[in-house]
Order: C-alpha cells, then structure tokens, then sequence
C-alpha cells in the first residue's frame, strides 16, 4: 500500500500541487479564478512554453541549449526593425526570424556534432555571440513605432495590426497566442510519439551508443534537435515582439530560466522521469500560476525567483530520488 501511494503521488504529485496552488489562490483572491485572469495566465505562458519546447527537444537527445534566450532577443530585435525600420510585409518579418533560429541551430550543432564541444560550453559561448550580435544590430536602442533613427528621420514603417494581432489578438475570445501554444504542444507531442524521428530522439536521448549500433543516423537527429530549438526559440521571439509591440535589446533573457524550470517541472509529471512536452506544458502552467498569483497577493517582484527556485528543486529531488530508488 505504501508503495502504491508513493507511486502514484510521483505520477500524479505535480498536477496535485498546481490544482492546490489553484485552490488556495482562488481562495485568498476572488479574482483569481476567473476566465479573464486565466486566459492572462495562458497568454503569459505562451511565449515560454514556445521556448520550452525548444530545450526539451534539446534535452529529449541528451543535450542542453543555453542560447535560447539569446534567440528569443535577436529574433524579437530582427522583427521589430524588419517592420518598423525596414517596412516589409508580414511574411517576411515572420520568415526571417525563423530562418534566423534555424540558422542558430544548426551553428550550435556543428560546434557540438562536428567539432565535438560540450553542448553547455557551446551553447553558452553561442549565447553570448547572439548577444552581442543583436545588441549591434539594433545598435542597443528600443525599437519602436515612429522612433527617430540616428540620420535624424523618422522610422518609416510601423507594427501593423496584423502583426501585432499574434500577440494582442484573440480569435472565438480565446487570445491567439493561447490557440498558437496549444496547437504547437499537440504538434510536438505527435511527432515524439508517432513518428520516427521522434522517437529516435528519445532512443538517442536514453542511450545514444545503443541508437548508433542499431542504424539511427545519431548526427544527422542530434542537428534536427538544435535546429527545431532554435525555431521554437525563435517563433517565441516573434510573439514577443506582437505582444509588447516594440523590439526589446535582452527581452529574451528571463525566459531561458523560466523555461528550463518549465521543462524540468515536467520531468515529475505522469511519472516521466525524462523530457516530454506535455510535462514541459503544466511545468510552464506552474510557473504562470505561481508568478500570477504571486502578483496578486501583492508579494515583492524579489521573491519570484525564490519560489520558483523552490518549486523547481522540490521537483526536481521528488523525481530523481524516486528514480534512483525505482532502479535500485
């Protein structure tokens, strides 16, 4: 009986806390269970849950990629000067910074699967070159509707309501980013369980010397995985963009640790034990409702990152010392 409850609090433990989160939140604020305050909170999460997805498919073939957030900066930066400096049409502010992931991506791979270096150092170097390099490009300025460029003009174009539409926008009442986030976790959740190249990210992830002996083209995966990294990361960084409606130099920071947490989170949710998107998505939950609920009841901006830091820990010792004891 002890080992029944035991392991049935490790599979269902997280989506019990968020649900007594919930409780007591709504408890303390009457305005916190509404439909308008959890929309807001799906809206918040969304642009983390894009980048968590990005680490999880990094993690899912055993590696880890630390310049997301650098990617979100740089694609946010792009975006904005595309459609306000630049004055182009919509397709070419969205493909650009998709490109430019990918592009990412595929630099982080070749450093890690052709020249060898450890995906922490890699990715870590990789994220203080996108840095510096969107902070030149956007020369360190905010960019914004009807901003004075350094000639002394006035910036020719502006967000369009198109544009900004994917982040502010809303569809059937639901916002656009919520519908955005939830057809990319399906997407995802998909392609790791139905499809080969899913679920040999998963056998390179568990043991990448067994997935080469058996045939699985382990290179060739492990790029896909930065590759689709950078792309998440990058479509985040447009959402950002349309949802603030300007271009931020190092908007794109705080998400690297908010969806590291949001993706260990979920490596205690149905017993996991490992990345997996769904997880990745009540992680990003737990965080939104934290932080939200954390505002209302008016704690301090300060003690955020100190109760997320808990949260993650408590979850991450649950999962591991469940593990270490399932093996033994």
């Amino acid at each position: 009986m002890k080992t029944r409850m035991l392991e049935w609090l490790f599979k269902y433990g997280a989506l019990l806390v968020i649900g007594l989160i919930i409780l007591f939140l709504s408890i303390m604020n009457k305005n916190f269970f509404t439909y308008g305050n959890l929309t807001d909170i799906l809206r918040s999460i969304s642009i983390v849950t894009f980048v968590a997805i990005g680490v999880t498919f990094s993690l899912t073939v055993d590696g880890f990629d630390l310049s997301v957030g650098s990617t979100v900066s740089l694609s946010t930066v792009v975006a904005a000067a595309l459609m306000v400096w630049y004055d182009q049409p919509l397709w070419i502010v969205i493909t650009v910074p998709i490109v430019l992931g990918a592009v990412i991506g595929l630099l982080n791979s070749f450093l890690i699967v052709k020249v060898r270096i450890p995906d922490l150092l890699a990715t870590l170097a990789m994220m203080y070159i996108i840095s510096g390099v969107h902070r030149t490009f956007s020369k360190g300025y905010t960019i914004y509707n009807n901003m004075q460029l350094t000639d002394g003009t006035t910036a020719p174009g502006k967000f369009t309501e198109s544009f900004l539409w994917f982040g502010q926008g809303k569809w059937l009442g639901v916002p656009v980013p919520v519908i955005l986030m939830v057809l990319a976790v399906i997407a995802v959740h998909l392609f790791f369980k139905y499809t080969r190249w899913g679920r040999q990210m998963h056998f390179i992830g568990g043991n990448e010397e067994a997935a080469r002996l058996s045939g699985v083209r382990v290179k060739r995966i492990r790029v896909a995985a930065y590759v689709a990294s950078g792309v998440f990361a990058a479509i985040g960084g447009i959402l950002l963009a349309s949802r603030i409606g300007t271009g931020q130099i190092d908007a794109g920071a705080p998400y690297l640790m908010e969806s590291v947490a949001a993706v260990f989170v979920g490596y205690s949710v149905f017993a996991a034990g490992k990345p997996n998107i769904i997880g990745t998505f009540f992680g990003a939950i737990l965080i939104g409702v934290l932080v939200n609920g954390m505002t209302m009841l008016k704690f301090q901006y300060y003690v955020n990152d100190i109760i997320k830091g808990s949260v993650l820990v408590l979850a991450l010792a649950v999962t591991f010392v469940h593990l270490s004891r399932r093996r033994s």
